[in-house]
């Protein structure tokens, strides 16, 4: 696809790209929503405080770029080894608030997560409802580290169209056993499935999956929202 610039109509571009069916899930890397609703800053323009000059000295990183992440970030949990996990207005707990400077459209930019994702994906899924009539959900991706493993993988920060989460607590496993804490991430499943096709450096933010027909729903869902843990139920804060 072309480079993303701010107004750009993602709903158009994709349906102009790739013929869409009933039942397809049409996964998108938020950069691309990012990019489209003009979710970028400019270095030159931010000021960063003693706090941002303060880590970027200790981590050697641009202050400016850091000072970005902390007006993103509703809370800093630690700051440790070059690293800032925060908690972001969304809800997210995420390193750097999102924000992340590959694939941004000029030198010295940024790209901020979208505002809201899940609204983001519910436009997108009725723009892509009208140019196509196709009944479909929208998935809406970021690339996330886990505690305890190395590597990242594709979430869904954004969804419209299936129901995020599914229960599997209350029913037997394969030998008749009640599963109690069994809950799948499925929009979560998907993302990571998704990124599996999608190059991150082919300008190919787009990846449609097809099969998950019993997956997409006639209204909007809750959104990615729902896969957010409460912070009460949260061990690791």
């Amino acid at each position: 696809m072309p480079e993303i610039a701010a107004g750009a109509d993602l709903a158009a571009l994709v349906a102009g790209a790739v013929e869409l069916s009933d039942g397809d899930v049409v996964v998108v890397a938020h950069k691309a929503v990012s990019k489209a609703e003009g979710r970028v800053r400019r270095l030159a323009d931010v000021d960063p405080g003693p706090r941002a000059r303060a880590l970027g000295r200790r981590f050697d990183k641009d202050p400016r770029h850091v000072q970005v992440v902390l007006d993103e970030a509703a809370e800093v949990l630690r700051a440790e080894r070059g690293v800032i996990i925060t908690v972001t207005a969304h809800g997210f707990v995420c390193a750097n608030a999102g924000v992340d400077a590959s694939n941004a459209p000029e030198e010295d930019t940024v790209v901020l997560l979208p505002v809201d994702p899940d609204a983001s994906a519910r436009g997108m899924r009725a723009g892509l409802r009208e140019r196509t009539g196709a009944r479909l959900a929208v998935l809406i991706t970021d690339s996330f580290g886990r505690a305890w493993r190395h590597g990242q993988t594709d979430v869904a920060i954004g969804a419209a169209g299936l129901a995020p989460l599914e229960d599997w607590r209350g029913r037997p496993d394969s030998v008749g056993r009640e599963m109690r804490a069994t809950w799948i991430a499925l929009a979560d499943e998907i993302a990571g499935a998704a990124d599996l096709a999608r190059g991150k450096d082919t300008r190919e933010p787009v990846v449609v999956v097809r099969g998950l027909e019993r997956h997409v729903s006639d209204d909007d869902g809750p959104g990615a929202a729902a896969l957010v843990r409460e912070r009460e139920l949260d061990l690791f804060r």
